[in-house]
Protein backbone atom coordinates (compact mmCIF):
# COMPACT_ATOMS: atom_id res chain seq x y z
CA UNK A 1 0.00 0.00 0.00
CA UNK A 2 1.79 3.41 -1.07
CA UNK A 3 1.92 6.13 1.48
CA UNK A 4 -1.31 8.11 -0.38
CA UNK A 5 -3.82 5.34 0.20
CA UNK A 6 -2.71 4.60 3.70
CA UNK A 7 -3.07 8.13 4.34
CA UNK A 8 -6.23 8.25 2.89
CA UNK A 9 -7.58 5.75 4.85
CA UNK A 10 -6.90 7.33 7.74
CA UNK A 11 -8.83 9.79 6.01
CA UNK A 12 -11.78 7.25 5.12
CA UNK A 13 -12.21 6.50 9.08
CA UNK A 14 -12.39 10.37 9.46
CA UNK A 15 -15.43 10.44 7.61
CA UNK A 16 -16.82 7.47 9.16
CA UNK A 17 -16.84 9.10 11.76
CA UNK A 18 -19.09 11.93 10.29
CA UNK A 19 -21.35 9.40 9.44
CA UNK A 20 -22.03 8.03 13.04
CA UNK A 21 -22.42 11.90 14.10
CA UNK A 22 -24.88 12.71 11.36
CA UNK A 23 -22.87 14.69 9.13
CA UNK A 24 -21.66 14.20 5.41
CA UNK A 25 -18.87 11.69 5.91
CA UNK A 26 -16.40 13.86 4.73
CA UNK A 27 -13.50 13.40 6.32
CA UNK A 28 -8.96 15.02 6.18
CA UNK A 29 -5.80 14.60 7.13
CA UNK A 30 -3.03 16.41 6.64
CA UNK A 31 0.58 15.26 6.59
CA UNK A 32 3.50 16.80 6.76
CA UNK A 33 7.35 14.42 5.78
CA UNK A 34 5.07 11.21 5.47
CA UNK A 35 3.38 11.81 9.46
CA UNK A 36 -0.15 12.94 10.27
CA UNK A 37 -0.24 16.61 11.85
CA UNK A 38 -3.72 16.22 12.62
CA UNK A 39 -6.82 14.93 11.23
CA UNK A 40 -10.35 16.47 10.86
CA UNK A 41 -13.67 15.84 9.86
CA UNK A 42 -17.13 16.97 8.33
CA UNK A 43 -18.88 19.27 11.34
CA UNK A 44 -21.51 21.84 10.09
CA UNK A 45 -24.13 20.13 11.38
CA UNK A 46 -22.79 19.27 14.94
CA UNK A 47 -21.26 23.19 15.21
CA UNK A 48 -23.45 24.75 13.17
CA UNK A 49 -21.60 26.47 10.53
CA UNK A 50 -20.88 26.62 6.97
CA UNK A 51 -17.18 26.61 7.67
CA UNK A 52 -17.13 23.24 9.41
CA UNK A 53 -15.69 21.39 6.28
CA UNK A 54 -13.19 18.64 7.26
CA UNK A 55 -10.03 20.47 5.00
CA UNK A 56 -11.02 23.84 6.99
CA UNK A 57 -11.07 22.12 10.20
CA UNK A 58 -7.71 20.21 8.93
CA UNK A 59 -5.93 23.36 7.66
CA UNK A 60 -7.11 24.91 11.07
CA UNK A 61 -5.79 22.14 12.94
CA UNK A 62 -2.43 22.21 11.09
CA UNK A 63 -1.78 25.93 11.44
CA UNK A 64 -2.57 25.93 14.99
CA UNK A 65 -0.47 22.75 15.75
CA UNK A 66 2.50 23.76 13.12
CA UNK A 67 2.49 27.51 14.40
CA UNK A 68 1.60 29.78 11.07
CA UNK A 69 -0.23 29.89 8.70
CA UNK A 70 1.90 28.41 5.97
CA UNK A 71 1.57 24.60 5.48
CA UNK A 72 4.83 24.61 3.31
CA UNK A 73 5.79 20.87 2.78
CA UNK A 74 1.91 19.43 3.77
CA UNK A 75 -0.25 17.23 2.12
CA UNK A 76 -3.60 17.55 2.81
CA UNK A 77 -5.94 14.08 2.33
CA UNK A 78 -9.55 14.38 1.68
CA UNK A 79 -12.02 11.89 1.20
CA UNK A 80 -13.91 14.41 -1.72
CA UNK A 81 -12.80 16.85 -4.14
CA UNK A 82 -12.74 20.22 -2.34
CA UNK A 83 -15.69 22.82 -3.00
CA UNK A 84 -14.81 26.06 -3.90
CA UNK A 85 -14.47 27.32 0.25
CA UNK A 86 -12.02 24.45 0.38
CA UNK A 87 -9.87 25.01 -2.36
CA UNK A 88 -9.42 28.57 -1.51
CA UNK A 89 -8.38 28.03 1.78
CA UNK A 90 -5.92 25.27 0.14
CA UNK A 91 -4.04 27.99 -1.68
CA UNK A 92 -3.95 30.76 0.81
CA UNK A 93 -2.40 27.88 3.12
CA UNK A 94 0.15 27.31 0.14
CA UNK A 95 -0.53 23.35 0.83
CA UNK A 96 2.10 21.51 -1.38
CA UNK A 97 -0.12 18.68 -2.17
CA UNK A 98 -3.66 17.63 -2.62
CA UNK A 99 -4.38 14.32 -2.96
CA UNK A 100 -8.56 13.24 -3.30
CA UNK A 101 -10.80 10.32 -3.17
CA UNK A 102 -14.05 10.77 -5.25
CA UNK A 103 -14.90 13.73 -7.54
CA UNK A 104 -17.46 15.88 -7.02
CA UNK A 105 -18.90 16.81 -10.28
CA UNK A 106 -21.43 19.14 -8.85
CA UNK A 107 -19.23 20.92 -6.95
CA UNK A 108 -15.59 20.12 -7.17
CA UNK A 109 -12.84 22.96 -7.57
CA UNK A 110 -9.77 21.04 -8.03
CA UNK A 111 -10.19 19.54 -11.61
CA UNK A 112 -14.51 18.38 -12.14
CA UNK A 113 -16.36 21.87 -11.88
CA UNK A 114 -13.25 24.45 -12.26
CA UNK A 115 -9.67 24.07 -11.12
CA UNK A 116 -8.98 26.37 -8.98
CA UNK A 117 -5.25 25.37 -8.96
CA UNK A 118 -5.68 26.80 -12.25
CA UNK A 119 -6.52 30.33 -12.68
CA UNK A 120 -3.22 32.17 -12.04
CA UNK A 121 -3.09 32.26 -8.06
CA UNK A 122 0.36 33.09 -6.35
CA UNK A 123 0.42 29.11 -5.01
CA UNK A 124 -0.47 26.00 -6.61
CA UNK A 125 -0.61 22.63 -5.11
CA UNK A 126 0.42 19.70 -7.16
CA UNK A 127 -2.96 17.67 -7.08
CA UNK A 128 -3.66 13.88 -7.04
CA UNK A 129 -7.36 12.59 -7.55
CA UNK A 130 -9.26 9.13 -7.26
CA UNK A 131 -7.44 7.85 -4.56
CA UNK A 132 -9.84 5.25 -3.01
CA UNK A 133 -12.51 7.12 -5.03
CA UNK A 134 -15.12 3.89 -4.68
CA UNK A 135 -14.40 3.89 -0.88
CA UNK A 136 -15.31 7.89 -0.32
CA UNK A 137 -18.23 7.74 -2.95
CA UNK A 138 -19.77 4.68 -1.27
CA UNK A 139 -19.61 6.53 2.01
CA UNK A 140 -21.41 9.42 0.73
CA UNK A 141 -24.19 7.25 -1.36
CA UNK A 142 -25.10 5.75 2.24
CA UNK A 143 -25.31 8.91 3.66
CA UNK A 144 -27.69 10.22 0.79
CA UNK A 145 -29.82 7.10 0.51
CA UNK A 146 -30.35 7.60 4.32
CA UNK A 147 -31.31 11.24 4.04
CA UNK A 148 -33.37 10.67 0.68
CA UNK A 149 -35.11 7.89 3.05
CA UNK A 150 -35.75 10.40 6.16
CA UNK A 151 -37.14 12.94 3.88
CA UNK A 152 -39.46 10.48 2.16
CA UNK A 153 -40.61 8.99 5.25
CA UNK A 154 -44.22 10.27 6.14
Amino acid sequence: MTTDESMMRLALAEARLALAEGEAPIGAVLAKGGRVVCAARNTRETRKTALGHAEINAISAGCALLGGWRLDGCTLYVTLEPCPMCAGAILSARVERVVFGAYDEKAGCLGSLIDLSKVGFPHTPRLRGGVLAAESAALLGEFFSALREKEAAP
